[in-house]
Order: C-alpha cells, then structure tokens, then sequence
C-alpha cells in the first residue's frame, strides 16, 4: 500500500488501512518518543494517544505534508508539551510540600503530610487519561475551561465533565486526609 492509497483509505475511515498505519509506523514513532521523554510508557502513551485523536477527529484529511513526517512532528511536540506538563507538576509538587512544610510544625504533622502527598500522587494516577489531563491543566497550568476546550479542541461541557469526575475520584480516594487538609487550610488563612 502506498501513501496514497493510505490517505485514500484514512479519509473513508477504513480500519484496514488505519491498521496498517499504526503498525507500519507505530515502533519507530514509540522508540524516537522514548529517545526525547527517557520513559517508556510514557512514550507508549503518548504515541497511542496521537493515532487516537488522528482517528478520532479525522484529521489526515487536513495533512499537508507526508503522513510520516506529520506522526513525527506530533510526536516531537506531544513530547514537549508532555515534559511541560511534568515540569510544571513537580514544580507545584515541589512548591506544595514547601508551603505545608512550613504549615506544619511536629513531626507526626510531617509523617502525614508525606504519607498525603504519596496518597495524592496514587490519587492522580487513578484518574482516566483524559481527566488527569484536563485536572493537570485546571489545577497546575490554572486554565479556564474555555481554555482548555479550546486547547483540547473539545467543549465546555466535556471539560466540565471531566472535571467533576476527576475530583469525584480525588475526594473519593482522598477522604482519609481530609481532616488534614482542612486544619491545614484553616492555618493558611489563620497566619
């Protein structure tokens, strides 16, 4: 199959020729996602997720350049904006155990905290893909969600969605720290 036949086939949507796509193109783009991002998985994700919107929102049928060298182009800047993400969620990691430190005062206080933050991170990685995206970009980036729907190229009331569904999550896997959180939060406003 050549790219035109691809393209032709891509554009009717035919599973046939997606397949074949995915796995022509699918190794190299996982390995040059690994030789930017350093992690796996992440990669794997990250490549998964390119071929899920390319079929879901259609959008070979906008590709003006070769197929390759579009894959390779999303996968450089998913990569990007991935190692973005991770920067800007250590960054407030980082930023919220130095303010709670400073909230917290005895050592039981810190042994908490710890184990809080260790049962945040599980919390996080719970979420669906898509919620621990539109929360990361809520709640870390501090986007509206109108910014976000126009970011993610989906609507409001998706975002909206998302959103209540990953903090149902949060509160749900949370729920034993939140006597913490609360005395926490009330010596912010105390001092």
């Amino acid at each position: 199959m050549d790219s035109t036949e691809i393209t032709a086939g891509l554009t009717n949507k035919t599973e046939v020729a997606f397949e074949h796509l995915f796995k022509k193109h699918f190794r190299e783009l996982h390995a040059y996602g690994f030789s930017l991002l350093k992690d796996w998985d992440a990669a794997e994700e990250v490549v998964q997720a390119i071929f899920l919107k390319l079929w879901e929102k259609n959008e070979w049928v906008h590709i003006q350049i070769s197929i390759k060298s579009y894959l390779y182009k999303s996968v450089y800047h998913d990569c990007l904006n991935y190692m973005r993400r991770q920067k800007i969620h250590l960054k407030y990691q980082t930023h919220t155990v130095h303010v709670m430190e400073n909230r917290v005062d005895n050592t039981d206080g810190k042994i908490k905290l710890s184990e809080m933050e260790q049962h945040l991170d599980k919390a996080l990685d719970k979420l669906p893909e898509k919620c621990r995206a539109i929360f990361h970009l809520s709640r870390f980036e501090h986007l509206k969600y109108h910014e976000i729907a126009n970011q993610l190229e989906i609507s409001i009331k998706t975002v909206e969605t998302h959103m209540g569904k990953a903090l149902r999550i949060l509160r749900k896997e949370m729920k034993e720290f939140l006597p913490l959180i609360a005395l926490m939060i009330f010596n912010m406003f105390r001092s």
